[in-house]
């Protein structure tokens, strides 16, 4: 199947970041003048972490790390393709979420300890699904034990009139510890010379879906358009996030420490610039794209910028490592089930990602998130 429309970008999906990042940048700098208030209680925030995936906060023998995240908009997939199957995607849908809040908190060298959850749906007859609310209670027991973290608690809402009747608005919150304190990454050992090793994503994860629904608005079959021979566009996007803590706690045990993570989520490919550090990243191996974002890069009718610059493309994590430890990082992360590739080189020089094999390159002035 090819594609004779006119190209589809993020922005026409209805997410425009330029709209959005100044907001969190102001948002940044008024939370910023409320770290002093942890002062009053003989603790101090780790400033380098301000702008950072995970906040952390010094409280004297360890660190720890908090992070709110919400899912978004895959909720709408599930329901969409429930309708036309018959099945609960829930449990891969409780995975999503924790996965959002979980693969940022790890970025900081975080150790999960406990996850709560926010389900706000649209009225108390979302809950009356037995099916989809066991499934979802299922998947996200499951996702808990899979990142060996503590389920504490959560919120359920009906929030009428602010949540459409019928739908759910998912997020979790997750807090963890860095300890001993030497596991903190923040970058402050990031520099020339670290390698960089990609890990691969299993699919769309949970970011461009806006862009990823409007897709199937111009498929004859939507949803049901197979990508491959038994393989439809809804169970594609529907794969459940991959979750990185399993990776990153053997890193550690292994005695890796690395000197910066980034989760590649929105923004895609560009969030491998989040480091406010002036080096050049230059990527040598591009991993594989997986079907569904291969489907969506050609049915939108998206060049290799505009793909990279807004999905994972097959790398959902980032780990910046000593050159000598990264083949090994790549291995431990494949004996975790999850592929893995030494994908580039950290340099001296401007502020931008060079993918050398796409001829694609981001500067500074393509990702503005402090």
């Amino acid at each position: 199947m090819t594609s004779s429309a006119a190209p589809l970008t993020y922005d026409q999906a209805g997410v425009n970041y330029d709209l959005i990042d100044p907001l969190k940048i102001t948002a940044q700098r008024a939370a910023a003048a409320t770290a002093s208030h942890l002062a009053g209680h003989g603790f101090s925030e780790v400033k380098a972490s301000r702008g950072e995936s995970a906040y952390v906060v010094d409280v004297g023998p360890f660190y720890i790390a908090s992070i709110v995240e919400c899912l978004g908009t895959k909720t709408l997939v599930a329901d969409e393709m429930a309708t036309l199957t018959g099945k609960s995607y829930f449990a891969g849908i409780a995975q999503d979420t924790i996965a959002m809040a979980v693969n940022d908190l790890i970025t900081v060298g975080a150790t999960p300890l406990v996850v709560q959850a926010y389900w706000a749906a649209g009225g108390s007859d979302w809950f009356g699904d037995a099916q989809r609310a066991q499934a979802l209670v299922a998947g996200w027991k499951a996702a808990c034990d899979t990142c060996q973290v503590a389920w504490g608690g959560g919120e359920t809402p009906a929030l009428a009139g602010i949540v459409e009747d019928g739908r759910i608005d998912l997020a979790a919150s997750c807090t963890g510890l860095i300890n001993p304190k030497e596991r903190l990454s923040v970058g402050d050992q990031l520099g020339p010379g670290d390698a960089i090793v990609l890990l691969a994503s299993s699919g769309i994860h949970a970011n461009g879906l806006s862009l990823a629904r409007k897709l199937a608005e111009r498929l004859p079959q939507g949803y049901l358009t197979e990508i491959e021979p038994g393989l439809t566009y809804g169970e594609a996007l529907l794969a459940p996030t991959a979750l990185y803590s399993p990776v990153t706690e053997a890193l550690w045990k292994a005695g890796i420490a690395p000197h910066y993570c980034a989760n590649i989520t929105g923004h895609g490919w560009r969030k491998l610039l989040r480091h406010p550090s002036a080096l050049t990243y230059r990527i040598h191996t591009v991993p594989p794209k997986t079907a569904v974002l291969a489907f969506i890069q050609q049915q939108a009718g998206q060049d290799d910028r505009e793909a990279y610059s807004t999905l994972n493309m097959g790398a959902g994590f980032a780990i910046f490592v000593k050159a000598e430890d990264a083949e090994r990082t790549a291995q431990i992360s494949r004996d975790c089930g999850i592929a893995a590739w030494v994908a580039g080189t950290v340099e001296a020089g401007e502020k931008q990602l060079l993918i050398e094999p796409l001829g694609v390159r981001f500067s500074e002035d393509d990702l503005h998130l402090r």
